[in-house]
């Protein structure tokens, strides 16, 4: 048993979610020995090179910071090495390879936004919500080969609010994510925790088992033929980003937020109707969707009554 504060720490992450994660570590007194983050990309307006939340993060707080093209070179291993690690942890990072992950005496912890075995995966909280879940939750467990399946160490549910988008669940998560692994490095450190298999836990959930694959263009097509909470979920569990998506007038119409109208439509799914001043609304098979926030191809996103005063229907 360490003092969790003696304990040598590596943090690997890259968004803006994983960042509220090293900043509790930072705070609780946690020992950052090395941060590892993706590469510089370009980007923007004259494609300069843009650094990423977490190395934002780290230069503002003079931590060591490696930024490796690829996991398996050598010359990354012996530096990695080096740092003489107690621990690993991982939040929304790229797969690592074994040499990597098995490198630390005490392992390596991930942090999953689910309440895993449910929603394994690249896209946890856009399926929870796709699928209108009412809860999920936050995991770490201890990684292995198979991706999101390793011993469970701690996990913390909370509900989702049935208006709630993926981008509001979101910024929830990262703050219980973040407080979570800080229990858990604790936990690691004093020999309180207790690994779960995940098969264990499958049996205590006796659920179907979702999954969490990556989000592509052909997931976000909005199918107006289903109900209009089946849309509806859709439409927030892909906001704010990549965001779900029909045609109007030939043209791309991002969704980003909509309300349901339960009237049985008079027009076949997908028509739509508008009085040209207040509101657009799509047919369902059971109802309406009601376009609240969108963005047509080429133009900026606004709110519906903005769109309507500059856009003349064919």
């Amino acid at each position: 048993m360490k003092d969790f504060k003696s304990l040598r720490i590596i943090f690997m992450g890259t968004p803006e979610f994983a960042v509220a994660s090293l900043d509790a570590l930072v705070k609780g007194g946690c020992n950052i020995v090395g941060v590892i983050t993706a590469p510089d990309k370009p980007g923007g307006r004259g494609m300069l090179l843009q650094q990423s939340d977490v190395k934002k993060y780290a230069v503002e707080n003079k931590l060591n910071i490696l930024q490796p093209e690829k996991l398996k070179d050598p010359a990354f291993l012996e530096t990695l090495k080096s740092l003489n690690a107690d621990l690993q942890i991982v939040v929304a990072f790229r797969m690592l390879p074994e040499v990597v992950w098995n490198m630390p005496p005490m392992g390596t912890v991930n942090l999953h936004g689910s309440l895993l075995p449910q929603y394994r995966g690249a896209a946890p909280i856009n399926w929870a919500v796709i699928n209108g879940e009412k809860e999920t939750g936050v995991t770490t467990f201890k990684l292995k080969h198979e991706i999101d399946t390793g011993d469970i160490l701690m996990q913390e549910s909370f509900p989702i609010d049935k208006d709630e988008s993926t981008g509001e669940v979101h910024d929830r998560m990262k703050i219980i994510g973040a407080q979570l692994l800080l229990k858990t490095i604790k936990g690691l450190s004093d020999g309180s925790l207790k690994e779960l298999p995940q098969s264990n836990a499958l049996q205590y959930a006796e659920k179907t088992l979702f999954h969490a694959p990556k989000i592509f263009t052909e997931t976000c097509k909005i199918d107006f033929t289903k109900t209009t909470e089946e849309v509806y979920n859709l439409i927030r569990g892909l906001s704010p980003y990549p965001a779900a998506f029909t045609f109007l007038n030939d043209k791309k119409l991002k969704i980003y937020k909509a309300s349901k109208v339960d009237k049985q439509p008079s027009i076949s799914p997908e028509k739509f109707e508008t009085d040209g001043k207040l509101f657009l609304q799509f047919a369902c098979s059971d109802g309406y969707i009601s376009v609240l926030d969108l963005q047509l191809e080429g133009k900026k996103r606004m709110d519906i009554q903005s769109f309507l005063r500059g856009y003349r229907f064919e």
